[in-house]
């Protein structure tokens, strides 16, 4: 679900509300293992983009340095118009 490889955060998978915990934890002690920001975080094999796996990212997001420590990579269509909708798009990094 969560790995640290080639200097990116990749997330596989789908997350949901049995997972969810446990995928935030995961990613937390990789970002806290961080000395290099922002990290990249990896999203082309995430099963589904929605609301559960944003509030993770985001709670992620808080945790690096000025808040801005994430940039987002192959992000879901689904996910990226729920960011559109919530208006998010200019808090968040995207990388093609």
């Amino acid at each position: 679900m969560i790995e640290f490889k080639q200097q990116q955060l990749y997330v596989s998978g789908e997350i949901h509300f049995g997972n969810a915990e446990h995928c935030y934890r995961q990613g937390l002690e990789v970002i806290q293992q961080q000395q290099h920001f922002p990290l990249q975080i990896n999203l082309s094999q995430l099963q589904s983009g929605n609301t559960l796996a944003l509030a993770i990212f985001i709670r992620w997001l808080r945790h690096t340095p000025q808040s801005a420590g994430l940039v987002f990579k192959a992000v879901p269509e689904k996910m990226m118009k729920i960011i559109q909708s919530c208006h998010l798009e200019q808090d968040l990094k995207f990388s093609a």
